[in-house]
């Protein structure tokens, strides 16, 4: 998971156009936008990690920066 990567993601593209990128990948398919990542792994993470924060930023007016720190928080108390 790349940070920078989610953030740029998130700031370039809907949140409907990120889940589909995501429905894409899970499917085996080529996602209609680009989204980076190592391999199809890292790229799902990407591509749900950019919809996640999308849909804050777009649904509850949050901004984006704070969606960001929200999800990364999120990750970080899923790992300890």
């Amino acid at each position: 998971m790349k940070v920078p990567v989610i953030k740029k993601l998130a700031e370039t593209y809907s949140a409907a156009e990120l889940r589909a990128a995501e429905s894409a990948i899970e499917e085996g398919e080529k996602p209609a936008i680009e989204i980076p990542g190592d391999d199809e792994g890292e790229q799902l993470t990407h591509a749900f990690a950019a919809a996640f924060i999308k849909e804050k930023v777009e649904n509850e007016g949050e901004d984006l920066k704070k969606a960001l720190r929200e999800y990364t928080q999120k990750v970080r108390n899923s790992i300890s």
